[in-house]
């Protein structure tokens, strides 16, 4: 049989391409093939389940646009599927003032965003969050929480109630093209299609490479770490707490996140990985340490970020390092109170000229698209950005 789409990844991204594959061309058959025995394994299921209100980004981008749908039609998917999440809201605490003349600049984007917020004193922070300090705080109400490896599950049932085929435990080892379609050959047979989309995440670059494009970037894992906090501390805050960032870093900070299971965590940092796929703390693939230290464009980007990531790498070795980065807006934390440890692996898409990116990134030929970077927060945008993907696609063929 000749699928008339294959989708590689069964993460958030890959699913809802799927989804919107199935609206946008009723009645094609559509296969869905993902190498681990579950979804979301890798980003979608360890990052930190938050349905973000899109208050960070560029006003008028293709990433505040998406958010702030996105965050209303990961809700509406929940409401409709009778998945548990909650709006609990967002606290941006600013600790000093170099903290408080950035959360004025984004109190201006969130506003140029369409993005509901309050700004609260000193006072007014202690009064709503007592065990957080700072010199103030934006209060951003539509933030919300989720599960989001849930909404993955939910996602495939929908895909198969209306005829996609989805293939678990089934890695793609090759793949070909012809003038008319695509092939992609797993352990079992090779499959044909008229269109694949690859939304491979950690292994996007190497995807594309064996599909035989040559990529200009390269996936170089950053690891999250972060700390389940004790059990004591379960009811420690009732909103999710995150720092001002920093707009000279790629990343947000070590924050408070309430869970949908009611537990909170803390964190996480960001060291850089020394394998893809490698959760626990110490691991090693020397593949993917080998294609990152190849690539010219690491190098210039270490040598960018250097002071950073000293720093990132000190709280990584050190729990009293990681603990004063948590303690400058939650001082009432204390060593005893970092529970269990775990970790996510983001992919981060690096160019030859070390310059980190922080937008989509696509690279096509005439039968394939491949989604090589989809930035945070692509969870919470995972409906609108199924949709765009699958315009662009269509629109091509």
């Amino acid at each position: 049989m000749v699928y008339d789409f294959i989708i590689i990844g069964g993460g958030i991204v890959g699913l809802a391409t799927a989804i919107a594959l199935q609206s946008e061309a009723p009645g094609a058959k559509l296969l869905l093939l993902e190498k681990e025995t579950d979804f979301a394994r890798h980003q979608t299921g360890h990052n930190s389940g938050v349905i973000h209100a899109g208050i960070y980004y560029q006003p008028g981008s293709l990433k505040a646009k998406l958010c702030k749908e996105g965050a209303e039609a990961t809700k509406q998917f929940c409401r409709d599927h009778h998945i548990p999440f909650e709006t609990c809201g967002k606290l941006l605490v600013a600790t000093n003032e170099a903290e408080v003349y950035r959360m004025e600049a984004l109190e201006e984007r969130a506003v140029q965003n369409g993005i509901q917020f309050s700004r609260l004193s000193k006072a007014e922070l202690r009064k709503v969050e007592p065990a957080i300090a700072g010199l103030g705080a934006l209060h951003v109400p539509a933030t919300g929480i989720v599960d989001y490896a849930q909404i993955c599950r939910a996602m495939a049932i929908k895909i198969r109630e209306q005829g996609g085929d989805i293939r678990l435990g089934t890695a793609v080892t090759a793949i070909s093209e012809t003038a008319t379609q695509v092939s992609v050959v797993t352990p079992e047979e090779r499959i044909t299609a008229r269109k694949l989309i690859s939304c491979a995440g950690l292994q996007s670059d190497r995807v594309l490479r064996m599909a035989g494009l040559r990529p200009d970037f390269r996936i170089v894992p950053f690891r999250g770490e972060y700390f389940t906090l004790r059990p004591s501390k379960a009811n420690i805050v009732r909103h999710l707490i995150y720092p001002i960032p920093d707009p000279d870093l790629p990343f947000l900070g070590i924050h408070l996140t309430r869970m949908i299971d009611g537990s909170i965590t803390v964190g996480p940092n960001a060291v850089l990985g020394f394998a893809r796929e490698g959760y626990e703390k110490g691991s090693v693939n020397f593949q993917d340490v080998a294609d990152f230290a190849r690539f010219s464009g690491f190098w210039k980007m270490a040598k960018s970020h250097i002071r950073s990531g000293i720093i990132e790498m000190r709280n990584s070795l050190s729990r009293r390092h990681y603990l004063e980065e948590c303690r400058k807006y939650c001082p009432e934390l204390t060593l005893a109170d970092l529970g269990t440890p775990g970790a996510g692996i983001r992919a981060q898409a690096v160019m030859e000229d070390g310059s980190l990116v922080h937008d989509f990134l696509f690279r096509q030929s005439d039968h394939c698209l491949h989604v090589c970077n989809a930035p945070s927060p692509a969870a919470t945008s995972s409906i609108p950005i199924g949709k765009m993907i699958v315009e662009r696609l269509l629109n091509t063929a």
